[in-house]
């Protein structure tokens, strides 16, 4: 059994918490995952200047999480690197690689929200570059050793705990970001299934080797446990509302694809197959019919009432993880 979750902190005014719940709730979260007994992993997200407090600096709550757990590993899905100074970024995830002994890698993506190119006044059309000039920093930088940077020499200090650093992985939609993630990178997430072929062809190509028919697109269905199936989605259709109608409105702002689609209203959400509310029986099933187990949750997906988060979370230690051991 393998458990993996991801927070990205949204918290609407509906949602009735403040911020410091969220982050105080999430560093809970963190440490019952690490005291469950199997692999885990937590992924944070990245935005900027969204009105529902979208985190800004997952950096942080990592560091948090980190110093309230042991085994538990942590990744930022994704560092959107247009908007980061490249040997800031290099500083804080040397920084990071010490805080958690070797626990943190990072995605690097480009991002596409119009709104945030705005606040940051960064001209979208030099998303490539940027991206390119951020992998290609850190993955100097987490070497530990002086590099050339700008026409200058440079040393990011101190150097990360475990050789060679963070893991630099690239996320994209397109061929040439899938292509770009075969040259310089050290792995890469597709939005969709279409785009990991470019990097199969291109890590061919380099002779770096088949990574093999590889990995689906798209963000990772949403699954919450509840005994009652219509409580739960009484308790937390409006979280899931939210979060695919704020991505949505993005998607459409960008003119990009993304796997989230506008809803009316819950019930209609509810038809689609992207959320899920199933029974801890239910999810049993659904794990042992899978090739490796991997359980995997959005535990305060769109301003989620904290103890339905919880509740869903108990469900799996006291009637999920059991039928694993």
């Amino acid at each position: 059994m393998y458990l993996s979750m991801r927070f990205d902190f949204r918290n609407p005014a509906f949602a009735g918490t403040t911020m410091a719940d969220r982050y105080a709730a999430a560093l809970d979260i963190a440490e019952w995952a690490d005291g469950l007994g199997i692999p885990a992993s937590i992924a944070v997200s990245e935005h900027h200047g969204s009105e529902d407090g979208y985190i800004p600096s997952p950096q942080l709550i990592i560091a948090a999480m980190a110093a309230r757990t042991k085994s538990l590993r942590f990744s930022t899905a994704a560092t959107i690197a247009p908007f980061h100074d490249p040997l800031r970024l290099a500083e804080d995830f040397c920084v990071l690689d010490n805080i958690t002994n070797g626990r943190v890698d990072l995605i690097v993506a480009g991002g596409y929200a119009p709104s945030e190119f705005a606040m940051f006044d960064v001209p979208i059309k030099e998303r490539p570059k940027r991206v390119t000039e951020v992998v290609n920093t850190l993955k100097a930088a987490f070497a530990g050793e002086p590099f050339e940077y700008r026409g200058r020499t440079v040393h990011v200090t101190p150097a990360p705990v475990r050789p060679g650093g963070p893991k630099v992985i690239m996320g994209g939609a397109s061929e040439p970001a899938a292509r770009r993630a075969a040259r310089i990178a050290d792995g890469f997430v597709p939005s969709e299934q279409k785009f990991w072929e470019f990097y199969r062809d291109e890590m061919q190509k380099l002779g770096k080797g088949d990574p093999g028919p590889g990995m689906g697109g798209g963000s990772a269905q949403v699954t919450a446990l509840a005994k009652d199936v219509d409580a739960g989605w009484a308790a937390m259709g409006q979280a899931f509302l939210h979060e695919t109608n704020a991505y949505a409105a993005w998607r459409v702002a960008a003119g990009e694809d993304t796997p989230y689609d506008p809803f009316p209203n819950v019930e209609a959400l509810r038809g689609a197959d992207f959320y899920h509310v199933v029974t801890p029986e239910d999810y049993v099933a659904q794990l042992k019919a899978a090739p490796f187990a991997a359980a995997q949750f959005h535990p305060l997906c769109g301003g989620m009432p904290i103890q339905a988060a919880w509740n869903s979370l108990k469900l799996f230690e006291t009637e999920v993880l059991p039928a694993f051991r």
